[in-house]
């Protein structure tokens, strides 16, 4: 059961992702080209999402809206550190 959960964990912003692409206008004329999504959706995908929600490269962010990424910057890098740390012990 915890194997469940931390694959739903890690899966799920791929997957919202994924479904904000194809259902959504979410990521249209945010990026200029397919390198930074791309390499968004492998290895920040909660960051992507923040990111391009506040607007991306086009608008500067403001103090609360830099908290966010922050918090998401975190989050994703927990997700992927956190199984390193408990294989490691």
């Amino acid at each position: 059961m915890p194997c469940l959960l931390a694959l739903l964990a890690v899966a799920f912003p791929r997957v919202a992702i994924i479904l904000l692409w194809l259902f959504s206008n979410f990521f249209n004329g945010v990026y200029h080209g397919i390198l930074v999504p791309v390499l968004g959706f492998l290895f920040l995908p909660l960051t992507l999402i923040v990111y391009t929600f506040f607007g991306g490269p086009k608008s500067p962010m403001n103090g609360q809206e830099l908290i966010f990424l922050a918090i998401a910057v975190i989050l994703d890098l927990g997700l992927v550190g956190g199984s390193t740390f408990r294989r490691g012990r």
